[in-house]
């Protein structure tokens, strides 16, 4: 039986190895934690009106967002997981007539956007009542993840295939021509690792002679605790500026997040992030003080981010022994359940799927020997 270790417990590596066949591999997860962004974010599925001009990554995120409803079956997701709530976008009347055309031209290759709809203020404000009446378009194909939920579920799933989590800090090396793995519990071969840590990616690999274009970027969101119990009807909100509003259940709402290109592995919760999402949500609510009445925390986590904002997956350079992947930077909660999907159907087929959805690997990952 092929020894597998994955490195890195957020969402592409937990979706990963809960994929692999475990008739075929012996899995071993590796995960510290530390500065992890999918257990720190929360956000809204709903990457069908972007304006980034990258074929590809669109490509990605839209057949991301699509494969949503096999994740759901497949683990079981919940509400309090994930939730096909709807999207509204708030923008200029303008903006919105332009963001309408264009989501009716994308739903032709992607009919699961839904019903698109511009709403007046009064029916939005009955959708989301927190919100100002303020025109709106609809998307009913939007959705929303927590991001912290889907791994504690997922890390239960885990536990039911018998695979081996080992929550440290380890090193990659290579002796004898096979590749280890070290750490507290000393050093174990393998057949092939998986490398999925986020921006830890380029100090794991820098080690052993690669160059690696991956940068740390902090974010930080605010959960907010309220009174409001049927908060889980409400839709997520895509307001302008970087605080989305995503409503989950139970009263709570979460609001965020930030992109701190100078922020770096720092993870200390920061007082004016809190006030920069505080102050940009401010004038879209109908009751704009209310914020500071509700109980709330910060969560931090580091996104990955390489030069071009796109992301990359699959075998090393001339090292097919190493499969890596990152640079999901803000859309990772779309992108990653699929992306680690896609590579463990690679692992289970050896089917390779991924080209078409990135440029070559060595665009961001070089041998330096």
């Amino acid at each position: 039986m092929e020894k597998i270790a994955v490195i890195g417990g957020g969402i592409i590596g937990m979706t990963l190895a809960s994929y692999l066949d475990t008739a075929k591999f012996e899995v071993t997860l590796f995960d510290d934690g530390t500065g992890q962004a999918t257990k720190a974010s929360a956000g809204i599925i709903s990457p069908w009106l972007s304006k980034r001009r990258n074929k590809q990554w669109y490509q990605l995120a839209k057949d991301g967002a699509a494969f949503f409803p096999k994740l759901i079956q497949d683990f079981s997701l919940d509400s309090s997981i994930y939730a096909q709530s709807g999207t509204l976008l708030f923008r200029d009347q303008e903006a919105l007539q332009d963001l309408a055309l264009l989501a009716e031209l994308r739903k032709e290759e992607a009919p699961e956007i839904g019903d698109i709809e511009l709403l007046s203020a009064e029916k939005t404000a009955s959708l989301l009542p927190l919100l100002k009446p303020s025109p709106a378009l609809w998307v009913s194909g939007g959705g929303r993840l927590d991001g912290k939920a889907y791994l504690t579920h997922l890390a239960k799933h885990l536990t039911t295939k018998s695979i081996n989590m080992i929550k440290e800090p380890v090193q990659l090396g290579q002796e004898n021509d096979y590749w280890y793995v070290q750490g507290n519990f000393g050093r174990t071969h393998f057949d092939r690792i998986l490398l999925a840590p986020g921006p830890a990616l380029k100090p794991l690999l820098e080690k052993n002679g690669f160059q690696v274009d991956i940068r740390p970027q902090k974010g930080q969101l605010i959960v907010f605790k309220t009174p409001y119990t049927n908060s889980q009807k409400w839709p997520v909100a895509m307001l302008e500026g970087e605080a989305d509003f995503i409503p989950f259940n139970d009263g709570t709402i979460l609001l965020g997040a930030t992109h701190e290109n100078d922020g770096g592995w720092d993870l200390h919760p920061t007082t004016s992030a809190y006030q920069q999402l505080i102050q940009s949500t401010k004038p879209f609510l109908a009751e704009p003080d209310q914020l500071l009445t509700w109980s709330s925390q910060m969560r931090v986590g580091t996104r990955a981010y390489t030069s071009d904002f796109a992301p990359f997956f699959g075998p090393l350079p001339n090292e097919p022994r190493l499969i890596a992947a990152s640079g999901l930077g803000s859309s990772g909660l779309t992108t990653g359940p699929y992306i680690g999907y896609l590579l463990a159907e690679y692992m289970n087929t050896g089917q390779w799927k991924g080209d078409r959805y990135q440029k070559n690997i060595e665009t961001y990952i070089t041998d330096s020997f």
